[in-house]
């Protein structure tokens, strides 16, 4: 066409290489190459942390939380990003941390991490920040320098604790596995992951949710119902400041209850209702204290002298952390009553049996129905009339 002329092959390439810089320096995800790049620099952060080389880490990154994780026994460490957003020099990685505590995890702790970055003169990243993802929990390090206890069943991580009140801990925990063990049976791992955070808010911090909904419990245990044999260890995590109000026989049964959920989480499931996975664990944790029902169950003692005798047993529902203090108690009250009264009339042997089966059933619609009719021979009817004369009967 008259007037215009044809550009020339090398304006044109310029033109195109102006193009893919403009894009690459916009805020668009960065290309496979810095990826890989990433992950190269991730790589080497991850020899760095297993090898404890401190000089090595400073290459790939800013110090952070490495010192407060050199305690910690890892038997391995590794990222793999996921997502990179870059904006120049700048950016932002999405990352998969995996770990495993040498000893106890079977399988890799997996958790979101968030990076952020910036690209040196000689044109690799830096790590400048690598925080918990933003839905994803804080790990212990990330708190503070970890302190670490070893027992003869027991690991104890802790941060803002003495070694000392650390050794309390795995002293409790050596104790509790034997007694899980007599009562459950032998096939788990019978070995226990401890972390004592500094506050009810680290613990809070280590599950990912507002510290409201801990301030009245003392431990919780993490890991995921019905799990594979090689999972990841489960974690009882500890609220040191519920903990510390609590007298010698309440850590006990407080270690040994969270200990319980260890053992049995592979035949815990989504059809085990929480009345019999909380009760179980009581009922385990109160063996051989020699406390009376009335002493145990202070608060159900109290509705049933005042004519309050539950019309039935704990729903998942009443075991909310959020709700009435009372009320909660009542429910793991209620269900320890219910083991005990299992373990009464039927058995241990028979209440290990019922508990697995409950577990085992594909879903939570009949599960308890068909275990208490195979392994109680009883109904749903039936037992509940039974727990109600029997709250009246041991709390009056």
């Amino acid at each position: 066409m008259a007037g215009r002329r044809r550009a020339s092959r090398s304006s044109v390439v310029a033109l195109v290489l102006l193009l893919v810089s403009l894009v690459a320096c916009g805020g668009q995800p960065g290309g496979g190459s810095a990826k890989v790049d990433l992950q190269r620099v991730l790589d080497r952060r991850s020899t760095a942390v297993l090898d404890r080389d401190r000089a090595a880490f400073l290459k790939t990154g800013a110090l952070s939380w490495f010192e407060n994780l050199r305690g910690v026994p890892l038997a391995a460490w590794s990222y793999r990003v996921t997502a990179l957003h870059r904006s120049g020099d700048k950016a932002t990685a999405d990352a998969e941390l995996r770990y495993r505590v040498e000893g106890y995890d079977k399988a890799p702790v997996t958790v979101g991490r968030t990076l952020t970055l910036s690209r040196e003169t000689d044109g690799h990243w830096y790590v400048d920040a690598d925080v918990p993802a933003k839905k994803s929990a804080q790990q212990l390090w990330d708190q503070g320098e970890v302190t670490v206890v070893r027992g003869k069943h027991s690991i104890v991580l802790g941060v803002g604790q003495s070694s000392e009140a650390l050794h309390s801990y795995a002293d409790l925990a050596d104790l509790a596995v034997p007694d899980v063990s007599g009562a459950w049976g032998t096939a788990w791992i019978r070995r226990v992951v401890v972390l004592v955070p500094g506050s009810v808010e680290g613990m809070a911090g280590l599950l990912g949710s507002p510290a409201s909904q801990y301030r009245g419990i003392a431990a919780v245990t993490t890991g995921e119902v019905g799990g594979p044999p090689n999972a990841p260890a489960d974690r009882i995590i500890v609220n040191p400041d519920a903990y510390a109000l609590l007298g010698p026989l309440g850590k006990q049964v407080v270690l040994t209850h969270e200990t319980t959920h260890v053992a049995t989480r592979a035949h815990t499931t989504a059809a085990t209702p929480l009345w019999l996975s909380e009760g179980y664990a009581d009922w385990i944790g109160y063996l051989g204290t020699g406390r009376t029902p009335a002493e145990a169950a202070p608060e159900l003692a109290r509705a049933v002298a005042a004519g309050r005798v539950p019309a039935r047993l704990p729903t998942d529902r009443d075991f909310g952390f959020s709700g009435d203090a009372t009320k909660l108690a009542q429910a793991y009250e209620g269900g320890w009553l219910a083991c005990r009264l299992i373990a009464q009339q039927w058995g241990q042997e028979r209440l290990g049996r019922f508990y697995r089966a409950v577990g085992d059933h594909k879903q939570r619609a009949g599960s308890v129905e068909n275990a208490l009719k195979t392994v109680l021979g009883t109904t749903p009817e039936e037992f509940t009339k039974e727990w109600r004369g029997y709250l009246q009967s041991q709390l009056s």
